[in-house]
């Protein structure tokens, strides 16, 4: 049980400190710590008034609003969303995962990988980069399904890495199913059949079905 007792200034103080306790669980990359923090933390946030906010808020509010996203925790997310004030909401440390959220929603995951390069602060990098391998991990999913083939350098630009070692070490590490041929300069998802070539699928369509379906059956759920 939280004693707020005290002067308001205490109470800043203590918040103060547990925000620092956010940014060293995020620097440790130790997601329980985090949510623990959090969860104090806004027991003292709602000790505050608007007008005696901590300088950290939004950007703490906007980190558990990323964590929430990489944890696929939608309902607490929309519930969270409800707490906030329209110039809360409006903070670029909020407004961030706002576009995100929405951006996964519609299936734009283009928009969503190259928003990793426009962070709102460096804390909001770990949590964005769990994001981008969740995302990349449903475009290699449709990818294997939709191709029997593909350049390596298709692959590295629809799936945003910044090299060919980084796709590379990608497959080594989560796609050891898949073949690479450097001979060829491909990458093989499936055997291949007689009388059937990679031409003879509608790839990049089907990719943009399958994107929607999983989309549209999210919202279902």
């Amino acid at each position: 049980m939280l004693d707020f007792a005290g002067t308001e200034e205490s109470v800043m103080l203590s918040a103060s400190a547990l925000e620092l306790g956010v940014l060293l669980s995020v620097a440790d990359e130790d997601l329980d710590a985090f949510a623990r923090n959090v969860a104090q933390l806004k027991s003292y946030y709602s000790a505050l008034t608007s007008t005696t906010a901590t300088p950290k808020k939004c950007q703490m509010l906007g980190l558990n609003l990323m964590y929430l996203l990489v944890e696929n925790n939608l309902s607490e997310f929309h519930a969270e969303l409800e707490l906030l004030s329209m110039e809360e909401a409006s903070s670029p440390y909020i407004s961030f995962p706002i576009n995100l959220e929405r951006q996964l929603m519609v299936g734009s995951y283009d928009e969503v990988l190259n928003a990793g390069t426009h962070v709102p602060d460096a804390s909001y990098t770990f949590f964005m980069d769990n994001l981008l391998q969740t995302v990349r991990d449903s475009i290699a999913d449709c990818v294997e399904v939709s191709y029997k083939t593909m350049k390596i350098g298709d692959a590295v630009s629809m799936m945003k890495f910044d090299s060919q070692e980084e796709l590379l070490e990608y497959v080594q590490e989560c796609r050891d199913d898949w073949i690479v041929d450097e001979a060829s300069g491909e990458l093989c998802f499936q055997p291949p059949s007689v009388g059937a070539t990679a031409s003879d699928i509608p790839s990049k369509k089907l990719i943009a079905q399958t994107l929607s379906y999983a989309t549209e059956l999210e919202r279902i759920v």
